[in-house]
């Protein structure tokens, strides 16, 4: 269940009302006519079934009411409620497995964002991600994974792509891009001043590193991993039952990866460099796609959903 606020303009609100009172997922309506300030208008709330939100919201985008007014979701983590129940039972599909998309694109503009937030926990996952691989610990390694912040700007990636939103596939692009930079290029300024010290010796990056090996040797199962990792991160994303979103972070080598190109360009260790920039790449490739693929896939489903959702409606007011 989702509580839907709406503040209207005047002249909007009675086609708003409409929608809502002819949509069986509503369970709940409220009308309160004049007590906008800004913008002038009405304030309409509803609760309404999850599976039926993508298509009350894309009606109601269609009246121009979120170029003049606003659509906002809420979710109720709990309720009673007869003719709550009763609506969830009237709408075809799962809660659990409806996709909101305004719900997702909104978290996805957030999570492309670049700014400085992004960058500090960036950079400081790849610093961490260098002294693990500096004292071969597989626990820091996970650390600097969970750390990082990337696979929210991997997943708009798939957005971006299953919903045409050419902005925030630029916007993606570029926080990815510009946060591997900085966070390589300040972590290679640490390795030089670890050098200097003598913190950091050559061996350190070309010794044995048991630990932390498969960093710079990506094979078959890399791509496997980060494929099956991004498909779960979405799922965890667009689902209402989060709790699998950690998992895809200590199980894909991207982080770990820049901390060791940081470290190969400062040593001039050309292996350690094309290895970890493969491995770099074949990650974020994977994520990338698998993240498209899940998502284009959720979107064929819930478009079939929306369709027996139409043709019962239609059906429903015949009835009546």
């Amino acid at each position: 269940m989702l509580h839907l606020r709406i503040l209207s303009p005047t002249d909007l609100t009675d086609e708003a009302v409409r929608i809502l009172e002819e949509e069986p997922g509503v369970s709940g309506l409220v009308v309160l006519r004049g007590s906008v300030v800004r913008p002038p208008g009405d304030l309409v709330v509803a609760d309404i079934a999850r599976e039926a939100v993508n298509d009350v919201v894309e009606q109601l985008r269609a009246t121009g009411l979120h170029h003049r007014g606003s659509i906002e979701l809420d979710p109720v983590h709990a309720w009673l409620s007869r003719s709550g129940f009763d609506a969830e039972l009237h709408t075809p599909g799962s809660s659990a497995d409806t996709v909101v998309w305004a719900e997702v694109a909104q978290r996805s503009y957030e999570d492309t964002e670049l700014n400085w937030t992004y960058l500090s926990f960036m950079s400081m996952a790849t610093l961490l991600a260098g002294i693990a691989i500096v004292i071969d610990s597989q626990i820091l390694t996970i650390g600097a994974m969970v750390l990082g912040p990337e696979f929210g700007a991997i997943a708009a990636l798939g957005v971006a792509l299953v919903r045409r939103r050419y902005v925030l596939l630029t916007l993606a692009i570029r926080t990815l891009v510009v946060g591997f930079v900085v966070a390589i290029a300040i972590t290679a300024a640490a390795a030089v001043a670890g050098r200097i010290l003598g913190w950091v010796t050559i061996d350190d990056i070309t010794g044995s590193r048991p630990g932390t090996e498969f960093i710079y040797t990506p094979d078959r199962w890399s791509f496997i991993v980060a494929v099956i990792a991004a498909a779960a991160g979405v799922l965890s994303l667009t689902s209402s039952k989060l709790g699998g979103l950690s998992g895809v972070f200590i199980s894909v080598t991207t982080v770990p990866a820049a901390g060791n190109i940081a470290l190969g360009i400062v040593f001039g260790v050309g292996d350690v460099i094309w290895g970890s920039t493969l491995q770099l790449a074949l990650n974020l490739s994977g994520m990338a796609l698998a993240g498209w693929a899940t998502l284009a896939f959720q979107q064929a489903v819930w478009s079939r959903v929306s369709v027996r959702r139409s043709r019962a409606l239609d059906r429903l007011r015949r009835m009546i």
